[in-house]
């Protein structure tokens, strides 16, 4: 269960003092309380007098009501429905005074007050309602005062631990001095960044184990990045301790945009270096691998490159920068050494080869698909060793996953080796030279002009992945044995005597698989 979150407010700090506490002023020392005994604990924020008979229109919640019962006087029996009513509004508690207008209340009305936990108290008759005002006004005045004091040198104190170029973990242990209580901070998938307190504390606020809880979020640009817990295994937390938790987020969202700042210049130099290094030039290999052990990286074992390209009708904008979160965590959960950075359109990545690089792109694409409905297409490369192999297993491995998104649609993973004769088609550099090819080969059949000539072409396939066999093409596509027929005589009209010329055959099999892979 998550514990009560507190939004961050406007800044008015709002506070008051229990209704018991308000029995406790000298004023109101021959006071007492009739009914509503289980409500004691009621906050009263403000005072209001009722002069009216309607002052149910004018009433706010926390509020103490003083009355005379003047308003009351005609109609008594309005006092049955009084609590009710005042307390489905919301206020602290009724005080009044009785002999002069209304000379008792009514059993039903402290029966219900009792119900409902709504204190009634009964006023001496010598103590006017100014008194009562001024004293108890004075004392929540002075309430909010001392938490606004205390909110503010706690502020100070959270605002020079960041001046002072403290973290996440010096604003924990600071939060955790001034409230005397556990604090974690908690990124949006509820792990903990920095917390101070014993180690117990830290699992029951991460767990949710017995105990008090409260949680403020942490907002930075418009962005939700997790949140700030406080717990304290026995006592409360009060809502002035809310207040500095709230502070304590506002101090939290400047330490985490501050380390966005210098994570996206660090992430700038690392992809910066790593596409030098995927294009050859990095300079030399003593230089890479002084400048890869700086980022802790280890370009000098047996290593497989990834890259994660984002597929057609994702919003590139915001899909992009998930992307390489996504990539980031993966790498960060199985390859800690490993390189991953991220480029204009894809996210590259460098994976200890005794590793599975599918099941990382199955990682990633998990948390992928959590936050956005975008998919991406990955190609892997075959092993290679050290930084001067890494070009080519960079060109492998985009290939790839080009290749693979032809083949087998949005979020195919591929393997270069696995991509069988498209592999070598993947490596003739002249597109235009493949086209040609395809349309001698196929001629007419190699335009869509016609809606006949997808069919024709799919008639084509089934027979040649056949070996042209006429009764298991027609069972595969459902067709009738001389439908067949008529079909294969007009293929080979249009093309060729392809039944008995294998190098035709050869032919029309390549451009068929040249014309699945347009766009490449």
């Amino acid at each position: 269960m998550e514990p009560p979150v507190r939004l961050a407010s406007t800044g008015t700090i709002i506070h008051g003092v229990s209704v018991g506490e308000v029995l406790g002023v000298s004023t109101l020392a021959e006071a007492r309380l009739i009914a509503g005994e289980s409500g004691l604990g009621r906050i009263v924020q403000r005072l209001n007098v009722m002069e009216v008979p309607d002052i149910l229109s004018w009433v706010k919640p926390h509020e103490l009501l003083l009355t005379t019962g003047y308003p009351l006087r005609n109609t008594p029996q309005s006092l049955d429905r009084l609590v009710a009513d005042l307390d489905e509004r919301g206020l602290a508690a009724l005080a009044i005074k009785l002999g002069r207008y209304v000379d008792e209340l009514p059993d039903e009305m402290v029966e219900q007050a009792d119900r409902l936990g709504f204190p009634l108290i009964l006023l001496p008759n010598d103590v006017g309602f100014d008194d009562i005002l001024n004293q108890v006004l004075t004392d929540i005045l002075n309430r909010q005062a001392a938490v606004l004091v205390r909110a503010e040198e706690a502020h100070r104190a959270l605002v020079q631990v960041v001046l002072a170029g403290g973290g996440l973990n010096e604003v924990a242990a600071e939060v955790s001095g001034l409230l005397d209580v556990s604090v974690a901070a908690l990124d949006g998938t509820g792990r903990v960044l920095a917390s101070a307190g014993p180690p117990e504390h830290v699992a029951a606020m991460r767990d949710q184990g017995p105990g008090t809880f409260a949680s403020v979020p942490v907002v930075a640009g418009g962005h939700h990045h997790g949140r700030i817990v406080a717990f304290s295994p026995a006592g409360a937390i009060r809502d002035s301790d809310i207040g500095i938790l709230e502070r304590a987020a506002t101090v939290a969202a400047l330490v985490v945009t501050r380390q966005e700042a210098v994570n996206a210049v660090e992430s700038k130099y690392r992809a910066d270096f790593l596409r030098d290094v995927l294009t050859g030039r990095a300079g030399s290999a003593e230089r890479i691998r002084t400048r890869a052990r700086a980022f802790g990286w280890d370009l000098e074992r047996r290593m497989t490159v990834a890259v994660a390209e984002l597929d057609p009708e994702s919003d590139e904008r915001s899909a992009q920068d998930r992307l390489v979160v996504s990539w980031t965590n993966a790498m960060r959960r199985h390859d800690l050494r490993g390189a991953v950075a991220g480029f204009s359109h894809e996210v590259v990545a460098v994976i200890d080869a005794s590793l599975d690089a599918a099941r990382v792109a199955k990682d990633a694409a998990s948390a992928f698909a959590d936050a956005l409905p975008a998919t991406f297409s990955t190609g892997t490369s075959r092993v290679c060793t050290g930084p001067e192999t890494l070009p080519e297993a960079y060109s492998q491995a985009l290939k790839a996953a080009r290749v693979g998104r032809q083949l087998h649609g949005p979020g195919a993973v591929a393997h270069f080796d696995q991509l069988g004769v498209y592999r070598l088609l993947s490596l003739v550099n002249d597109t235009d030279e493949l086209h040609a090819f395809v349309r001698e080969t196929l001629g007419p059949l190699a335009s869509d002009d016609d809606a006949e000539n997808a069919d024709l072409r799919r008639t084509l396939q089934v027979l040649l992945e056949t070996n042209l066999n006429v009764a298991e093409t027609a069972r595969r596509l459902h067709f009738h044995y001389n439908t067949l027929r008529y079909r294969i005589g007009k293929l080979e009209r249009l093309l060729g005597n392809f039944t008995d010329d294998p190098h035709l055959r050869l032919n029309l099999t390549l451009a068929l698989h040249v014309l699945r892979m347009r766009g490449i």
